[in-house]
């Protein structure tokens, strides 16, 4: 039986670009960095003891070693507890970010990378 969501494979045109988005913008720590048999991927997460962490995959490289593979971005909504602060701070870092929106199970908004794959923000209260 699946326990727990471990890894998302997200596909990016330049890793070092994604790398630099994740940490320097949005607060993630690279957990490791493998090359290896013509692929390189790079492992983030918002800590090194997340339970879930997003490996970013060169996308051409995938694409060459599996065609067959949906490359597209995947639909995540991550957690905070400070929703307008994490608003403000990413909004100061010049990225993309949607207005905070309320939905019935709380409230949210969007933010984009450097490639425009959008991503969510649910306001989580412990």
């Amino acid at each position: 039986m699946i326990s727990k969501v471990g890894q998302i494979m997200l596909y990016v045109n330049n890793q070092d670009e994604a790398v630099n988005f994740w940490t320097e913008k949005i607060g993630f720590s690279v957990i490791s960095e493998e090359n290896g048999e013509g692929m390189r991927w790079i492992e983030i997460a918002p800590s090194k003891d997340a339970e879930t962490s997003i490996i970013l995959h060169d996308k051409e490289t995938v694409k060459k070693m599996s065609p067959e593979l949906n490359l597209g971005t995947p639909s995540l909504m991550f957690h905070t507890e400070n929703l307008d602060q994490l608003h403000s701070e990413l909004s100061s870092k010049n990225i993309f970010v949607g207005e905070i929106i309320d939905m019935p199970s709380g409230r949210v908004f969007n933010f984009a990378d450097g490639e425009e794959n959008y991503f969510a923000v649910m306001e989580q209260n412990k």
